[in-house]
């Protein structure tokens, strides 16, 4: 007789973003062993969303319309929950980093981000919370730390550069209004074919949208913009 599968890892997603939040949601949701418990859109829904139903992880924004997101942590140490917490923002402070560290935030995932890159941090965290027993060694409690602190940088399709997606990116997002394969092509001195390339695999990763631009003749032209998340 089989062992029964363990419950999966309730998540708890806080977002103020309504768009953003349904993503985040959506993303966890599609991965194994993760369960959506709710979504919170500011600190103190998170509360009271904690308070109703306790939790194993949050999915926290930082920057929240009635506080910090280390703030929020900090109160909910202080009330006993020891939900651990995988911090999502566009914050590059490190000081920020090294406070949320000390209150256990275990995953750091800056926006935006794709699937595949909240997928790989999930999955790490499981395998970190499914360790159990005795280390028989320090290379036990290594591995297990490694499984947070190591994740592998996801694989560009086959034909696309690191460098040229980084050139074709801050392009993208130089560009408010948007921008066209053609102009991106002629901005980077690229191929208008190579530039489109890059731009779909932007679309198709969650970090551009695109749309027809039509013109006074012929055929309307793709036009790309960044998706902008807080």
């Amino acid at each position: 007789m089989s062992a029964a599968a363990p419950p999966p890892i309730r998540v708890l997603v806080v977002e103020d973003d309504p768009v953003a939040a349904d993503a985040h949601a959506l993303y966890v949701g599609r991965v194994s062993g993760f369960a959506v418990a709710g979504v919170a859109h500011s600190r103190a829904a998170a509360v009271r969303a904690l308070d109703r139903e306790p939790v194993d992880l949050l999915l926290l924004d930082l920057y929240l319309p009635d506080g910090h997101g280390l703030q929020l942590v900090r109160s909910l140490r202080g009330a006993g929950h020891t939900a651990d917490v995988i911090a999502v923002t566009s914050a590059r402070d490190l000081a920020v980093v090294r406070e949320g560290v000390s209150l256990g935030v275990v995953q750091y995932v800056l926006k935006p981000f794709t699937f595949a890159t909240l997928r790989d941090r999930l999955t790490r965290y499981a395998e970190f919370r499914a360790a159990a027993g005795e280390a028989s060694g320090q290379d036990e409690v290594d591995r297990a730390l490694a499984a947070l602190r190591s994740p592998q940088p996801a694989a560009l399709p086959k034909g696309l550069s690191a460098p040229t997606l980084e050139a074709v990116t801050r392009a993208l997002r130089g560009a408010p209004e948007g921008t066209t394969a053609a102009a991106a092509a002629a901005a980077l001195g690229i191929s208008r074919i190579t530039a489109r390339r890059y731009l779909e695999h932007l679309v198709a990763t969650g970090r551009a949208e695109r749309a027809p631009q039509y013109g006074q003749v012929g055929r309307p032209e793709l036009h790309y913009r960044w998706i902008t998340v807080r």
